[in-house]
């Protein structure tokens, strides 16, 4: 095999490890985007439960308020 046919060889080694390079690379891409937006959904979730539960919460202290009310006037 001579000098050439080497470069050559390498060459197209070199070319398809970048063709394999780039194809991981949008991989990732798409990866990091489905993440990112399951992540912003998940944000939003939570900040809902936790909306959520300070109302419940909120609830639950004006009945025991009410209830302590009807214990000391009963």
């Amino acid at each position: 095999m001579d000098s050439l046919e080497q470069t050559s060889n390498m060459l197209d080694r070199v070319q398809q490890r970048i063709g394999e390079l780039i194809a991981r690379l949008d991989q990732l891409e798409q990866e990091n985007n489905s993440l990112r937006a399951r992540q912003e959904t998940l944000v939003a979730e939570r900040a809902t439960l936790v909306q959520r539960n300070e109302e419940a919460r909120s609830r639950v202290e004006a009945m025991i308020e009410r209830l302590k009310t009807l214990e000391n006037t009963g």
